[in-house]
């Protein structure tokens, strides 16, 4: 972990030199991010609910969801971007040092101005939450903290997944942005709105439904069981696969050739 946060640490640093492009880049992000959020909005200035979610529920359920993403591409673009490592020949170097390969990958690409996003994912969630009338209580804390960790291990564990697609080839890549960003747009709404074929594959394939929609429905009162509060834990579980195949792909893999 040392040798990631000092990998951080450089990064700030050498886009701190252009101060002016990161303000830039930084607000640019801004606006992106509230394109989404506007767009949900102006879903429900013709609609009350979807399939009985108000709007501070998508937008809690949006929230979490996106922050899961930005952290990602905030603190392990290094993983998203594991095709040029390979292509400039920097997985080799990697793999000299005497670290832990997936914390060097992680760290070698950082993009700081998608923390905008992040900033912006929180403030929706405190949005949602303010506006909502829920029964608090210890374990309705605990939901909530599980759902926005396992949507950062949700995300993560496809950029694993997508990084080992590279040892195969770097061609292609695009397929993956269905299921980053493509599933990132379809589970900011609550999972159980689309129709059952879409629910299982982003339950049992991608395990979206267990960030933000099982335990979403015992938050917000809709299910009062507490197994559900504990669902986001089987995104960890999910996490092993996606590990073991990574580092399955580095056995395999035999150089750059430079």
């Amino acid at each position: 972990m040392k040798v990631y946060f000092k990998s951080l640490g450089l990064h700030l640093k050498s886009l701190l030199e252009y101060k002016a492009s990161f303000i830039t880049t930084f607000l640019s992000q801004i606006l992106v991010f509230f394109s989404y959020y506007f767009t949900i909005l102006a879903l429900f200035t013709r609609f009350d609910n979807i399939k009985g979610f108000t709007l501070y529920e998508v937008l809690l359920c949006f929230g979490v969801i996106q922050f899961g993403f930005a952290f990602n591409e905030s603190f392990a673009r290094g993983i998203d971007r594991f095709d040029k490592l390979i292509i400039h020949g920097e997985f080799d170097r990697i793999l000299l040092r005497p670290k832990n390969i997936i914390l060097q990958a992680a760290g070698y690409d950082e993009d700081f101005a998608k923390v905008s996003r992040l900033l912006q994912a929180i403030i929706v969630i405190v949005i949602a939450l303010v506006n909502l009338d829920i029964a608090w209580s210890p374990l309705k804390l605990i939901t909530l903290l599980l759902m926005m960790v396992a949507a950062v291990i949700v995300f993560f564990s496809i950029f694993l997944l997508a990084a080992s697609y590279c040892f195969i080839t770097v061609q292609g890549l695009e397929v993956t942005n269905v299921f980053t960003d493509g599933g990132k747009h379809m589970a900011q709404y609550p999972i159980g709105i689309f129709k059952k074929g879409f629910v299982w594959f982003f339950t049992f394939i991608i395990p979206y439904a267990f960030v933000n929609y099982y335990p979403l429905l015992y938050f917000i009162g809709k299910i009062n069981n507490p197994i559900y509060a504990f669902s986001p834990l089987l995104v960890f579980l999910y996490l092993i696969p996606c590990i073991l195949i990574f580092y399955r792909g580095i056995k395999k893999y035999t150089g750059a050739g430079s």
